[in-house]
């Protein structure tokens, strides 16, 4: 599961992705019509509207303004994460698993420990921030599509690997930055990428 994730604006890789998304006119329309800001720093938020990596109408890698969440076919509930192993099934997401990928950058992700207490109840413990190892910034896998005029996103979650499962029983699916191009790439399999998801993490514990 995942969500919460932090954005770095030191970092230069961030930076530019970041620079990038304030500069568009569509983060100004999200100001206007959402009274909400682009986050571009610190630690992100379901509904917030961060920069997201997705093609453009020429199939181009680009940095949009994007909001954190589908609403779902209920209409009662927002959806901040998708199962990579359903993802293709179900009807809330199969469209945008098939053309409709896309890439979130962020610094780390967070999550909380969860444990089973002695009367048998599962309880939140600390919070970890989490990224590959080796890495300063995190590629989170993710899926978008257009509501109401305006591009929204949910992240993709797997199974945790062995160490990771320690804290919870999910983890966001990571790719390695080569791998942006192929996972947006409208025409690509998603299936073929998942034997490049990144499983060697660091987990520091968070303040």
């Amino acid at each position: 599961m995942c969500t919460r994730y932090a954005l770095d604006i030191t970092q230069p890789e961030l930076r530019e992705i970041i620079d990038i998304a304030k500069r568009s006119p569509l983060t100004d329309k999200f100001i206007d019509t959402h009274a909400r800001p682009l986050i571009t720093d610190g630690e992100v938020r379901p509904t917030d509207i961060v920069p997201v990596i997705a093609p453009n109408s020429k199939g181009e890698q680009q940095v949009f303004p994007m909001q954190w969440g589908f609403t779902a076919r209920d209409n009662k509930r927002t959806l901040f994460n998708a199962r990579l192993e359903t993802a293709g099934q179900k009807p809330t997401f199969k469209d945008a698993w098939q053309s409709h990928r896309c890439v979130i950058p962020a610094a780390y992700y967070y999550e909380w420990e969860h444990f089973k207490s002695p009367d048998g109840k599962i309880k939140t413990g600390d919070k970890y921030a989490i990224q590959p190892a080796g890495c300063t910034t995190t590629w989170l896998c993710g899926l978008y599509r257009i509501e109401d005029g305006y591009p929204v996103f949910v992240i993709l979650t797997t199974e945790p690997s062995a160490e990771l499962a320690k804290i919870h029983d999910r983890m966001p699916l990571m790719l390695p930055k080569n791998k942006i191009n192929d996972w947006i790439n409208p025409s690509s399999n998603p299936a073929d990428l998942i034997q490049f998801a990144l499983s060697d993490t660091v987990a520091e514990k968070a303040f």
